[in-house]
């Protein structure tokens, strides 16, 4: 297995513009209540007091997707993980509105809390839109590099499912090129528009909404897990 922690350095901002007085309240009252424990193994037990599917969502951004396949699918366990401060007050008003406690959110790196969850424990793992990183000089910052998927393929129970979504081209290219060369995932797509068309179920968060607005194509990749 490659070595996922040669991306371990988050780059970027994790704060944007200052919180509203209500997205403050949420991330000192709410946060601590659904955070994933900041040591040791994780589990669905642990997380959730039972055994239950386990969907896992790297970098929620403001939540729409893990809010919306949460309220869905009430009796599986959402993880996600995002270190961008107001994503996850965003996050954090949907688990509220919709009364979701299902999910449990971790602010911070996505690898970190992979690396302490069983092998085999994931059903779904959600790449959304992730940061594209188009220079190639920074090419080794993107998720989707041998390290990352290593890890995500042996935590992914065998037939789980890998959901990636970009409206870039440079990674659309780059994750075609790396995705092809693996044998621990079978992309599931028969034409074209299987990763043209959204499927059901995958609803369209703001970055998608912004990426159509501009005029940009989006690309919708499932792997499974062989």
């Amino acid at each position: 297995m490659s070595d996922p922690t040669t991306i371990r350095r988050l780059y970027g901002r994790s704060k944007g513009r200052p919180l509203r007085s209500g997205q403050t309240a949420l991330v000192e009252e709410l946060l601590p209540a659904v955070a994933v424990p900041a040591e040791g193994p994780i589990d669905s037990r642990r997380l959730f007091g039972d055994e239950r599917p386990l969907h896992f969502e790297i970098g929620f951004g403001a939540g729409e997707h893990l809010g919306f396949r949460a309220d869905l699918l009430p009796d599986h366990g959402f993880i996600g993980a995002e270190p961008f401060l107001n994503g996850v007050a965003g996050a954090l008003a949907h688990i509220r509105d919709r009364h979701l406690v299902n999910v449990r959110l971790h602010m911070g790196d996505a690898l970190e809390v992979l690396e302490r969850l069983p092998d085999s424990s994931l059903r779904f793992v959600y790449l959304l839109h992730p940061d594209p990183w188009p220079k190639a000089r920074h090419a080794k910052r993107r998720m989707v590099n041998p390290g990352p998927l290593d890890l995500i393929a042996a935590k992914l129970e065998r037939g789980g499912e890998f959901r990636l979504g970009t409206d870039d081209p440079v990674y659309c290219r780059w994750a075609n090129m790396i995705m092809s060369g693996r044998r621990d995932f079978e992309w599931l797509a028969e034409s074209a528009k299987d990763f043209l068309v959204r499927p059901g179920g995958w609803p369209e968060t703001r970055y998608e909404a912004k990426a159509r607005r501009e005029g940009r194509e989006v690309w919708y990749f499932r792997y499974r897990r062989t």
